[in-house]
C-alpha cells in the first residue's frame, strides 16, 4: 500500500530523516495563510497523488510568493493530472504539500526495498538522482548499486559507508540517514522507501526532497495509522467496488472481459491474448474469499462496460473457490444485466462438470472450450 509523499516523509522524519519543512493544504487561502510558518523566500507547490512523473505533467511547481502558492494550489486541487505512471484516465489531486525550497547543488537515489532472495533489506544507490535517475530506470540501464544493510553495528556502518562512497554518498550524515530509514522501515513493515531525489544541499546538509513509502499490504491491520490512506490505493470507482467484493482487478482499454481465478492464471490469459493480437479490458483475480454473489458483482461490472464485447471466464476449481461457484455468480450477473455479450467459458478442477452445467440451465449465451488456447481464439474472435 502506497503512502503520499508527505505522509512517506512524515514517517520518515520520525526515525530521523532529514526533511524541508512543509505542510499539508486543503485549500488555497489556508495555503496563503501557513507559508509564513515555513520562513523561505520560495516555495515548493507539490500535487500529492500516488504515481510519480508529477513534475513533467505540471504537478510540482516552484514559486516566489504566498499568493503565487494560493494560485499553485487553487490550480491543482480537485483537478486531474495525467502522468506517464497514471495511464490516461490520471488522478484526481486531493491535497498539495507545500514545502521550503531547498538550494541544491547535487540529486542523489537512495531506497531500501525487500529482498525477496534472502529475507533481508536490500539498500540501493545512485549517483544520479531525480527526473534523470527515473529516465535511465526506465530505459533499462543499470543506474544503481545494492548491498544488504543489516543491523547498525560499527562493522555494519563501515561496509555502508565503503558502499556509499562508491556512489558519491559516503559522508556519515548520509551513513545516518541510511540506518534511520532501515529502522523505520522494519518497524512500519514497508516493502519500499525511496528518497528520490536526496538532496545535497550548497550548505553542505543532505535533506529527503521527495520520498515514497509503500506499506505491506497484508501488514495493515497492524497499522491503523495507515487504514485512512487505503482508500487511495483505487484510482478508479470500478476497481473499488471490485475490491470490496473480494475481487482484484485492475480496468484496461480492451475489449475481452477476463474472469479468472488466481494472479498467476490471469496473468497467463493476458500474455496469451496479447500474444494473439487481442486486448483484454481487465485484469481479474477471485479471491478464495468471494461468495458466487460477490463474484456476481465482479461480472456485473464487466458486463455494464461499453467497450466490452466478450467475456473470457477460465477458472479451475479447487480448494475454497469451486467451479460451479464461480459459475453460479456468472449466472447471477447476467440475469440482471441488461446487456449479454458473448460468453466463452472453461472450467477444470474440482465441481467443473456441474459448473458448465449451470451455464447450460441458465441458458446464457456461453460457448465451451476445452483448452486455454481454444478460449483465447474464440473470445478474440467474437470480440471482433
Amino acid at each position: 500500500m502506497l503512502l503520499p509523499e508527505y505522509r512517506s516523509k512524515e514517517l520518515l522524519a520520525k526515525y530521523g530523516v532529514p526533511i524541508p519543512p512543509g505542510f499539508l493544504a486543503r485549500s488555497s487561502n489556508d495555503a496563503e495563510t501557513l507559508c509564513a510558518r515555513l520562513n523561505t523566500s520560495r516555495y515548493v507547490v507539490k500535487s500529492q497523488i500516488l504515481a510519480g512523473g508529477r513534475g513533467l505533467a505540471g504537478g510540482v511547481k516552484i514559486v516566489d510568493t504566498p499568493s503565487a502558492v494560493g494560485a499553485e494550489v487553487e490550480r491543482l486541487l480537485g483537478h486531474v493530472l495525467v502522468t506517464d505512471q497514471t495511464g490516461p484516465r490520471g488522478e484526481i489531486v486531493q491535497s498539495v504539500y507545500v514545502e521550503a525550497a531547498l538550494d541544491i547543488v547535487d540529486n542523489f537515489y537512495l531506497a531500501l526495498a525487500l529482498d525477496s532472495a534472502t529475507g533481508g533489506v536490500m539498500l540501493l544507490a545512485s549517483e544520479k538522482g531525480g527526473v534523470e535517475f527515473e529516465e535511465r530506470a526506465r530505459m533499462d540501464d543499470t543506474v544503481y548499486g545494492t548491498t544488504i544493510i543489516g543491523e547498525d553495528t560499527p562493522e555494519e556502518r563501515k561496509k555502508i559507508k565503503a558502499f556509499l562512497s562508491e556512489h558519491g554518498m559516503g559522508e556519515d550524515a548520509v551513513v545516518d540517514l541510511a540506518f534511520a530509514a532501515r529502522k523505520g522501515f522494519i518497524e512500519n513493515e514497508l516493502t519500499l522507501a525511496e528518497v528520490n531525489p536526496l538532496a545535497k544541499t550548497r550548505r553542505g546538509d543532505w535533506i529527503a526532497a521527495d520520498a515514497k513509502a509503500a506499506l505491506d499490504p497484508n501488514a495493515v491491520f497492524r497499522h491503523p495509522e495507515f487504514e485512512e490512506f487505503a482508500h487511495l490505493q483505487h484510482r478508479d470507482a470500478i476497481e473499488a467496488e471490485a475490491q470490496a467484493n473480494d475481487i482484484n482487478m485492475v480496468k484496461l482499454d480492451g475489449t475481452i472481459g477476463v474472469v479468472v481465478n488466481g494472479a498467476g492464471l490471469g496473468l497467463a490469459m493476458h500474455d496469451m491474448i496479447i500474444e494473439a493480437k487481442g486486448r483484454p479490458a481487465n485484469f481479474m483475480d477471485i479471491r478464495t474469499t468471494a461468495t458466487s454473489l460477490k463474484i456476481a458483482k465482479g461480472v456485473q461490472l464487466l458486463l455494464s462496460d461499453p467497450n466490452v464485447r466478450c467475456i473470457l471466464l477460465n477458472v479451475h476449481g479447487g480448494g475454497i473457490t469451486l467451479g460451479d461457484t464461480v459459475a453460479e455468480g456468472v449466472s447471477v450477473a447476467y440475469g440482471h444485466a441488461k446487456r449479454k455479450v458473448p460468453l466463452v467459458a472453461r472450467i477444470s478442477g474440482q465441481n467443473a462438470d456441474r459448473g458448465l452445467a449451470i451455464l447450460k440451465e441458465h441458458r446464457l449465451p456461453v460457448e465451451v472450450v476445452d483448452t486455454m488456447s481454444d478460449a483465447v481464439a474464440r473470445a478474440i474472435a467474437l470480440a471482433s
